[in-house]
């Protein structure tokens, strides 16, 4: 395994490279916050800082911060409790991401560890979760819990239980409901083998380096439920290896919400869930509908291509088999004159007629440049304008990266320029990773797979002739360079590059658009032209000419058809 030994290169979701210190046995040294929102369930809470008062995990490493999220009447901070906690209030907003969000702004732990103010843990579980974060700086940690009526404890009971290690003599495990997360993790190897391990943050007892969280910019305070899957989701497409440590044990005092009204549990996460994390495809099954975070962003660099073109590009994009589709288009927008210009004669007339025709179109977005990673869309295609994706191209690249686990696939025009479709979990996790200078297809390849394939298994190809005919070109060097180093996926436009799947054998390059050029001698029309300028010639012969405005128009169409 390369790199830097303090960042290991784990594949996918097998953190078996990975070997943590035996509890008791190691010696701590990462400052920890400990962050508990809570609204009310004052008892609850004491039960939950006495138990963490008796931590196996250094004091003095150990900071705890409540945020009263609005309680009536407010919290207090009970006597038993770990030395360095601290009460505080939220002052903007309600909700469990936005106190936790204010807890992290009011603190200094090199991890922050998130525990609800209805858990009552062992003795160990920081130290289980946090001897993972000693070992790189990438991981999710989560710990298991189990659901058990609240029995009639008091806090100094739950303290002498925890620190000698007795607590199951007040909460009796066989009355103890597990978790669905915690079936989950021993049904997947403890996440190894897992495509989607984020699925797992469910629960309220997780930790993770707070540059991590910073990166991905904290929770959605807009979330209201699921706010857990939600972030997991984010740390995901960042690259973030999920770790689940049963050692790290718990009790939530009471039962799952969805013991008492699974219906209305289910349908208060989904409305979240559907609109920010496009992999939920059971919860975006109305093909009509348009949603905060697309499943594919589409990259198409337009600077040379032309109106016409990219027109015709982004609408094969947005028409496809594949739903939920934005397309990015770039170029330099901004360098476009502002102000009293002519309309056909000031620079970058094409451009402009772009800019117009898309600016109001809410899936297709306007960038000077590409952004590193398209997170949280968790997938982006980038390929040339001149080479449109067939209907179900996107489909199919898609299903191909999903059914090989890959993070990036590469098509392969007969002309030397590629396609890529990037799966954004990868890409982040190669940005954390890669050295100085180093490709950050050289890492996706290490951590999730790299395939090239010809343009054929994903273009369709009519019998007897290649699926993708371009024409000669050369990609300008230099320009957008996709992962893998190889020529431009993404800046092919400048020079003409290749045909559409859909262009005739033998025929012979366009006419400019808008020049009022014929066709030049010796071009192959269609069919289709053939019997529209025939049908044109009878128009014009005694009795036809009731039909020519109709012939005209057929005329036209063809030749649009053909050769625009």
């Amino acid at each position: 395994m390369t790199g830097d030994e303090t960042r290991p290169r784990i594949r996918h979701n097998d953190y078996s490279p990975l070997t943590p210190a035996p509890i008791g046995r190691w010696r701590p040294e990462l400052p920890v916050s400990v962050i508990i929102p809570a609204h009310g369930g004052q008892h609850r809470l004491d039960l939950a800082l006495a138990s963490l008062a008796a931590q196996t995990y250094p004091a003095h490493l150990t900071e705890v911060v409540i945020v009263d999220d609005g309680s009536s009447p407010p919290l207090r901070l009970p006597e038993i409790r770990p030395e360095n906690t601290r009460m505080i209030a939220t002052t903007d907003g309600w909700g469990p991401g936005r106190a936790f969000n204010t807890g992290v702004a009011a603190t200094e732990g090199t991890v922050v560890q998130r525990l609800d103010a209805d858990m009552v843990v062992h003795r160990e579980h920081l130290e289980a979760l946090l001897r993972w974060h000693h070992l790189t700086d990438y991981l999710v940690t989560i710990g298991a819990k189990r659901f058990i009526e609240e029995p009639p404890v008091t806090a100094a009971e739950v303290h002498q239980a925890v620190a000698g290690g007795t607590l199951k003599r007040l909460f009796d495990p066989d009355k103890a409901i597990p978790s669905t997360t915690e079936m989950t993790i021993l049904r997947l190897d403890g996440l190894r083998s897992s495509k989607n391990p984020y699925h797992v943050c469910t629960g309220p007892t997780l930790s993770l380096y707070r540059t991590l969280f910073r990166e991905i910019g904290g929770f959605d305070q807009e979330v209201q439920r699921g706010e857990d899957t939600e972030l997991g989701y984010r740390l995901a497409q960042a690259g973030a290896v999920f770790v689940p440590d049963l050692e790290a044990r718990a009790v939530h005092l009471g039962l799952p919400a969805q013991r008492r009204d699974r219906g209305a549990t289910v349908r208060a996460v989904e409305p979240y869930l559907a609109h920010r994390v496009p992999l939920r495809r059971d919860l975006r099954k109305e093909r009509g509908r348009r949603w905060r975070v697309p499943y594919v962003e589409v990259v198409l660099r337009v600077a040379e291509a032309g109106e016409r073109k990219t027109r015709a590009a982004v609408n094969a994009a947005l028409d496809g088999t594949l739903p939920d589709v934005a397309v990015t288009l770039v170029a330099p927008w901004s360098a476009l004159p502002t102000g009293r210009h002519s309309v056909l004669e000031a620079p970058g007339f094409e451009l402009r007629m772009i800019r117009e025709g898309f600016h109001d179109d809410p899936r297709v977005r306007l960038a000077e440049d590409v952004t590193p990673s398209a997170a949280p869309v968790p997938f982006r295609y980038s390929g040339p304008v001149d080479v449109p994706p067939a209907p179900a191209t996107l489909e199919r690249m898609v299903k191909a990266l999903l059914d090989e686990r890959l993070g990036l696939l590469v098509v392969d025009f007969p002309d030397g320029r590629t396609a890529t479709l990037e799966r954004t979990e990868a890409v982040g996790r190669a940005r954390l990773l890669a050295a100085p200078g180093e490709p950050l297809a050289d890492v996706i390849h290490q951590t999730h797979g790299v395939r090239h394939s010809p343009a054929g298994d994903f273009w369709p190809s009519p019998a007897g002739r290649p699926a993708v005919t371009p024409a000669p070109s050369q990609a300008p060097s230099g320009e957008g360079r996709p992962l893998d180093g190889r020529s431009s996926a993404a800046s092919p436009s400048e020079t003409g590059g290749s045909q559409p799947a859909e262009s005739r054998p033998g025929s012979q390059p366009e006419s400019r658009p808008g020049s009022g050029s014929e066709p030049r001698a010796g071009t192959a029309l269609s069919a289709e032209t053939r019997s529209a300028m025939t049908g044109l010639t009878q128009a014009w012969t005694p009795g036809g000419a009731r039909r020519e405005r109709s012939w005209i128009q057929r005329v036209r169409t063809a030749l649009r058809s053909r050769y625009l």
